[in-house]
């Protein structure tokens, strides 16, 4: 991606528009959001913000940024005590156990480490210190060792949710507590109870509530005044604008230039709730498909808007990365085929420079404009794998299946063209995080390992399989050899003919037609 970058332009939560991103210090950006409550495997909605955020971390690097990305762990919560006493497990062990599963899936959907990621049960000193800063400027009251926040202090409570203080009643479902002074307070530390984990504290043993905790971690590895604050568009209210009140009541200069927010994921349309049974979890879905599939499923909406889930979805994310990794294992087959043609440095033996094809700049250049100005417009990863990302694959295919035909002083442009093409594709898949650090082949290879999976096949079976169909038309019997194909495909397998072989790959399952009667 050596074309000239454009300007990031990011859509800001609080101004509700897109604006120029200038991070405080040249050069430099603080980034914080926030990570999962770790009491279950994390589900396709956390999947979705992980990796909505990987690629806005992965593009900063790519413009020149040092980022400093940090990604909390919330241990200490209500959930986690629920389920620690269904379990019997100690709570801090228990979230410990889905710390580490978040962390495998997140390695599985090539999202990069954050800088830091800090959790609330090693962050009592600076969460404890943050609450008795804000007591101080009077902004929270305690009461029977329960410290709650008091949102009448801060002027503009609401900035950020649109919400209005008045709004704030005790719904049907939430009891209000007659010790708060105002219905909308909330807890920053809660009073001890018997079987939970509690720390000591100067409003006596206790744990933090859950707002307070982004606040100080943000503070202490960020300051009070950093670039960019992200997390899922459910977390607007209350989460992230208790977290904007109380930074603020704690230290006036608070605040964060950019809020950004990634959309719902959906299920047939329908949000996932575990409630509504629709609800799948990373794990599900990467023991069926490959992650690679999932990401590109995660990316291919713009990440503020909902996302739906939906079997077809992802068959066809795992069919377009199949054809991505086959078309760049075509190319490197072919360029390793013509290793010893290949000029070292683009240039022949007797001197003379070989340059890319005419339309091979060209199609270069319309990926390098395409993929920086999608990227630069609030990263809409929504169309970036299609349009000139898709010319430069038919390039490749194009001239990977004609080479051989053409004269020596062609054959070396083309040569000298597919490698910059591919180079130009891998450098767009690495932003994306869907490059692998393993071979074209193997990444086919574990594809296709995940299309038997979904088609209740073995390999030996598929084998059978081509050679009754061998069979079946050596014996001029069409019908049962239609029928092979046919029924493969129902179950997403693709069987095709290569000469006098037959090969197989995945494909996306086509329901059978039925038959009219006769």
């Amino acid at each position: 991606m050596a074309a000239e970058k454009k300007e990031l332009r990011v859509y800001n939560s609080m101004t509700q528009q897109k604006e120029a991103f200038r991070p405080a210090v040249e050069g430099k950006v603080g980034m914080y959001v926030c990570g999962v409550t770790a009491y279950d495997f994390s589900h396709l909605g956390h999947g979705r913000a992980a990796v909505a955020f990987d690629v806005l971390y992965r593009y900063l690097l790519h413009l020149g940024y040092e980022v400093t990305y940090v990604r909390n762990f919330t241990d200490v919560d209500d959930k986690i005590i629920r389920r620690s006493n269904e379990t019997g497990e100690n709570p801090l062990d228990l979230s410990n156990r889905f710390c580490q599963e978040y962390l495998t899936d997140m390695a599985d959907l090539q999202c990069l480490p954050p800088t830091h990621q800090p959790r609330v049960s090693d962050h009592m000193e600076q969460i404890k210190d943050m609450i008795t800063q804000i007591i101080n400027n009077d902004c929270a009251y305690v009461v029977d060792g329960d410290v709650f926040f008091a949102v009448d202090k801060i002027s503009n409570y609401g900035c950020l949710s649109g919400q209005k203080l008045e709004n704030h009643r005790a719904g049907e479902r939430v009891a209000v507590d007659s010790r708060k002074r105002n219905p909308a307070d909330f807890a920053l530390w809660k009073a001890a109870k018997p079987g939970e984990p509690s720390w000591e504290s100067p409003w006596g043993p206790g744990r933090p509530g859950w707002h307070i905790e982004c606040s100080a971690m943000s503070a202490h590895y960020l300051s009070f005044k950093f670039d960019i604050h992200g997390g899922g568009i459910d977390l607007i209210f209350p989460h992230h604008e208790n977290e904007v009140a109380q930074s603020r009541a704690a230290c006036q200069e608070s605040c964060v230039s950019y809020w950004m927010h990634n959309g719902h994921v959906t299920n047939n349309n329908e949000k996932m709730s575990k409630s509504l049974g629709n609800f799948f979890t990373i794990r599900q879905i990467t023991e069926r498909y490959h992650p690679l599939a999932l990401r590109h499923f995660l990316i291919s909406a713009h990440y503020r808007s909902p996302l739906n889930y939906s079997v077809l979805q992802l068959e066809g994310a795992s069919e377009a990365v199949y054809y991505i990794y086959q078309t760049l294992q075509d190319c490197e087959d072919t360029l390793s085929s013509f290793k010893e043609a290949t000029p070292s440095e683009g240039t022949e033996p007797k001197g003379k420079t070989v340059r890319v094809l005419p339309d091979a700049e060209k199609c270069i250049k319309g990926l390098q404009k395409d993929f920086l100005d999608k990227m630069a417009d609030d990263l809409n990863t929504s169309h970036v794998l299609t349009g000139a990302f898709q010319d430069a694959l038919k390039f490749i295919n194009n001239n990977t299946n004609t080479l051989k035909k053409q004269q020596k002083q062609r054959q070396l442009a083309i040569i000298q063209s597919l490698t910059e093409i591919e180079k130009e594709v891998k450098g767009v898949l690495d932003i994306l995080g869907l490059l692998l650090p393993i071979t074209y082949s193997e990444i086919l290879e574990q594809l296709k390992g995940k299309a038997l999976i979904r088609a209740d096949l073995t390999e030996e079976q598929i084998s059978r399989l081509i050679e009754e169909r061998i069979l079946a038309r050596k014996e001029k019997d069409f019908a049962k050899s239609d029928r092979i194909r046919a029924d493969l495909t129902v179950k997403g397998i693709a069987l095709m003919d290569v000469g006098t072989e037959t090969i197989w790959r995945p494909c996306v399952p086509v329901e059978q037609e039925e038959k009219l009667p006769s």
